[in-house]
């Protein structure tokens, strides 16, 4: 059977004196403090961490419980998610006498328990944390023996995963009557605000809407256009958060002087330079846009 006190449930065998277990029986802290009086469990997570991208974060979940002893085998699981679309992240067995909760063969790396379950710790680590763990995060431990038992925390702990802005890449669409169309796609959470700066003045973009589908690394990037971009001209990306700033400049190069026939179409060049932050970039290496009868055939650029 089940009891539930709003924000974690707790699981007994049948010949247990369970009791009822009602709202007024646990409480929510700020740090979401779940206590069940009549069965004795807690548990304590935290109800938002907020980690940077590319480095290690620490989800913190401990548990007390008064049939738990040195002499029980713990299981311990991590998921991301709730429900049926809930994904199992991490999963390990505490054996008495055990230094160290033995995770399954299989598991991830990037997953490790940072506390010990003998010690009432269940904290999970996650290593080179990216945008793409944003999410909701369970934790759950079994205590097996005379009366197997378990309890999970049903409010979880919200991950965050932020990142300064990220210019990905930059380039030229179009051709013929319509003209040129700079393209700058940006990545960064919060998503970053874009601005196009020309010669003397800022000039007006337009963005295209991210996708808002969960986990989707869509959800963190953005497109912005800048229309009818002239030869001859330097124009700038300027992509920016509240965790910092990134700018890509593009130059473009007047068109060459039309072949004799039996020559090559003619060619627009196009050099590419990003500084982030203080470090500047090159991107050499030139892309080539082929044109040929008004229409704008294909690109191609390298960093180096």
């Amino acid at each position: 059977m089940e009891a539930t006190g709003g924000a974690a449930a707790a699981l007994f065998p049948p010949n247990q004196d369970r009791g009822k277990v009602s709202r007024s029986d646990c409480s929510t802290a700020s740090y979401i403090w779940i206590f069940c009086v009549k069965t004795a469990w807690s548990m304590q997570v935290q109800a938002e961490v907020r980690g940077m991208d590319g480095y290690p974060v620490v989800l913190p979940c401990t548990f007390s419980h008064p049939q738990h002893s040195q002499h029980s085998l713990l299981q311990v699981m991590w998921r991301l998610g709730h429900g049926s679309a809930a994904a199992i992240l991490y999963r390990c067995t505490s054996r008495p006498g055990a230094a160290a909760c033995e995770p399954n063969p299989q598991q991830d790396q990037r997953y490790r328990l940072e506390g010990n379950p003998r010690e009432h710790d269940l904290s999970l680590r996650i290593n080179g944390a990216t945008l793409q763990d944003n999410g909701r995060y369970y934790c759950r431990v079994e205590v097996q023996g005379r009366e197997h038992v378990s309890f999970e925390d049903k409010m979880g702990t919200r991950l965050r995963v932020e990142a300064p802005p990220k210019i990905l890449a930059m380039s030229v669409e179009g051709g013929g009557p319509a003209g040129f169309t700079a393209v700058c796609r940006v990545q960064g959470s919060p998503l970053p605000d874009v601005q196009w700066l020309g010669p003397d003045d800022p000039l007006e973009g337009s963005s295209l809407a991210p996708s808002q589908a969960l986990g989707s690394p869509g959800r963190y990037r953005t497109i912005s256009q800048l229309r009818d971009v002239q030869p001859g001209q330097r124009y700038t990306c300027s992509a920016s958060n509240p965790l910092g700033r990134e700018q890509a400049a593009l130059f473009v190069l007047r068109p060459r002087p039309p072949p004799p026939a039996a020559g090559p179409p003619p060619a627009l060049l196009l050099l590419l330079a990003a500084a982030l932050g203080t470090k500047l970039v090159l991107l050499v290496g030139v892309g080539v846009w082929m044109v040929q009868g008004g229409a704008l055939q294909g690109v191609g650029c390298w960093r180096k």
